[in-house]
């Protein structure tokens, strides 16, 4: 395990050191220092009885960037990856469960949502399949793009090869990334608001692009109607035959309240993601993740998506008629 965390880090200087360091960097830059450690899991498994599993953990004790602002809301990470440290391969591994992992994001962010390890959640239908791909960035779930559009309007991937590029889900990154000529296609499609009295608001510090509505803006329902859905494309450029991933406004914009201005402004939750990755990767963070049951599949080596309210879970091993 401790070479399985290792392999992409620099040599360690204590080659002697009867300790296991890691080190993680995550897509906004925050990063985590520590070492690997092994304890109990104390599962409750369905028939009541509990099984104790010996696990493998980091241990952080050198936390940096927003991961190091917000420590008094956050108690760890639950490390989610096709990696053989995270917890669902730990599982899998023991035959606890399929190596399978589904969350879904409430679009409405009080109401919450669920996530759980395993297949039994998993639909049997009304689900979009797309192939993982494997290396280079072996360790994230991560597909193939062919298509990107802002309502009827084609915007480029601007990816090393034209034709198509990766996109990474992840349900660990806040907001969405684009490639730099992607985002500058859409931030420039986004400005035919303009002409609906939405002016930009430079003074509002809360994300790079952000607007004022010529009304009083609440949620984002209030402003919804003047901006369109971006799809994305997987499988083949043939519009009937690919499988499409909707992300309506809600889906990237966020309303933020600037201090001394009781109306809120229409901020893009997408952003440039030039430096993050090999710049030429798209990544799918929380914000396009809501209202949408997503499936990481690493039994069949497949992403799943569906439309739902992710209210509450539904068992889909056994037939509904023999459903305790």
């Amino acid at each position: 395990m401790c070479m399985e965390v290792q392999k992409n880090q620099k040599p360690q200087i204590c080659e002697t050191c009867q300790q296991c360091d890691y080190e993680i960097e995550y897509a906004d830059r925050s990063s985590s220092l520590g070492v690997l450690a092994k304890d109990k899991l104390h599962l409750v498994t369905p028939n009541g009885s509990i099984t104790n599993l010996d696990v493998v953990f980091g241990c952080a004790y050198d936390q940096q960037g927003i991961l190091l602002n917000t420590l008094s809301k956050t108690d760890g990470i639950l490390g989610l990856s096709k990696a053989k440290v995270s917890l669902p391969s730990q599982l899998a591994s023991k035959g606890i469960i399929n190596n399978v992992v589904g969350h879904c994001l409430a679009t409405d962010v009080a109401s919450g949502g669920y996530m759980f390890l395993g297949d039994d959640f998993v639909p049997n239908w009304g689900m979009s399949w797309v192939p993982m791909l494997g290396s280079p960035l072996i360790e994230f779930y991560h597909t193939q793009l062919v298509k990107i559009n802002y309502g009827s309007s084609s915007l480029s991937l601007g990816a090393k090869d034209s034709d198509k590029a990766r996109v990474v889900f992840d349900s660990g990154s806040s907001y969405t990334y684009f490639t730099k000529q992607s985002y500058a296609e859409l931030v420039s499609s986004l400005s035919e608001v303009s002409e609906l009295g939405f002016i930009q608001d430079a003074s509002d510090p809360t994300l790079p692009v952000c607007w004022r509505a010529p009304f009083p803006i609440r949620t984002i329902m209030d402003v919804k109607k003047y901006f369109k859905t971006l799809t994305l494309q997987f499988g083949s450029k043939w519009w009937i035959i690919s499988k499409k991933f909707h992300i309506p406004p809600e889906g990237y914009l966020i309303i933020s309240f600037p201090v001394m201005q009781k109306k809120g402004n229409a901020c893009l939750g997408i952003l440039d993601g030039s430096n993050v990755h090999d710049g030429s990767t798209f990544i799918l963070g929380d914000i396009s993740l809501r209202g949408q049951l997503v499936v990481y599949d690493n039994e069949k080596q497949k992403i799943g998506w569906g439309p739902s309210g992710c209210g509450k879970p539904s068992r889909f091993k056994s037939l509904p008629f023999f459903e305790g």
